[in-house]
């Protein structure tokens, strides 16, 4: 059993899981689903991720977004071996080290991916973003009008048990005067969770996506995702890159605390009051 077979046969995978054809072993990191090597007879490998009794339609939506985002071509984003209701297997990627060259190459990789660009705010498939429901259908209202109704208010009204009245109130205020932060464009076609994690450095320092919940969104989404928690590595370096290939329009700064806002919900939704202080810190300089 080779991996030329598996992807003729990927409904296999689980039976030869079951009967020790393949080996087992965790890989560390994860937070919602079991992630695990594996390798096959040829001594090839496999990534796979798993989740007992995961929402309906959960791995077929990363699987969608993993397709669509590889074929614009302009990054790396793993193969797909086998899409199962409980199960995704992916290409092994050799992990390594973060270089600058490579975070320049990422840079300009992630502007032609933004200008591949979709036909709408949303996508054609039902959304997740961690376990949470993501809303996805298809809009072409402006961009601010979209973030406001499809991104900020189903995680505020998530989140509510979570938040203070105050906290409450100050979403709601952004939502309210969205369009006075400006920046409307045509959808991106983006990765829509580029918080550092998701980008997983190979053995030449080249950066892949993973772990998308892809849409047509903002291209300034993923760029303000990337500078979380500390930031990418080399993050200036790859947003200047991305800059001298695709210059981003005016207030753009002003606006990366609205575009963490989102990320910060669903993480306030999620995992509860522990994200509210970056909440309230993103709506003071909001």
């Amino acid at each position: 059993m080779d991996l030329r077979y598996l992807r003729e046969h990927p409904g296999q995978l689980p039976v030869f899981i079951k009967h020790q054809r393949i080996r087992e072993t965790p890989v560390p990191g994860g937070s919602i689903c079991t992630a695990q090597r594996l390798t096959l007879d040829n001594g090839g490998s496999l990534f796979a991720k798993s989740l007992a009794d995961p929402p309906p339609g959960f791995f077929a939506a990363e699987a969608a977004g993993l397709r669509w985002l590889r074929a614009a071509g302009a990054v790396p984003v793993p193969e797909i071996i086998a899409e199962l209701p409980d199960l995704l297997a992916l290409e092994w990627i050799e992990h390594g080290e973060a270089t600058p060259e490579g975070a320049e190459e990422l840079g300009r990789g992630l502007a032609g991916l933004h200008r591949a660009g979709a036909d709408a705010f949303g996508a054609p498939w039902a959304g997740y973003i961690g376990t949470s429901p993501l809303p996805n259908e298809p809009s072409t209202r402006p961009w601010g009008q979209w973030f406001a109704e499809y991104r900020l208010q189903p995680f505020l009204a998530a989140s509510t048990e979570a938040l203070s009245g105050n906290d409450i109130a100050g979403v709601e205020r952004v939502i309210s005067e969205i369009s006075a932060y400006g920046g409307d464009e045509p959808p991106s076609r983006i990765h829509g969770d580029l918080w550092p994690g998701n980008v997983l450095w190979d053995h030449r320092g080249t950066g892949w996506l993973v772990d998308p919940a892809a849409h047509g969104g903002h291209r300034e989404t993923d760029l303000a995702l990337l500078g979380l928690w500390g930031g990418v590595a080399h993050h200036d370096r790859l947003l200047a890159a991305y800059r001298e290939a695709w210059p981003l329009a005016d207030g753009w700064l002003e606006r990366v605390p609205l575009h963490r806002l989102y990320l910060m919900l669903v993480h306030t939704a999620l995992f509860g009051a522990a994200y509210g202080d970056s909440v309230r810190a993103l709506l003071r300089a909001l």
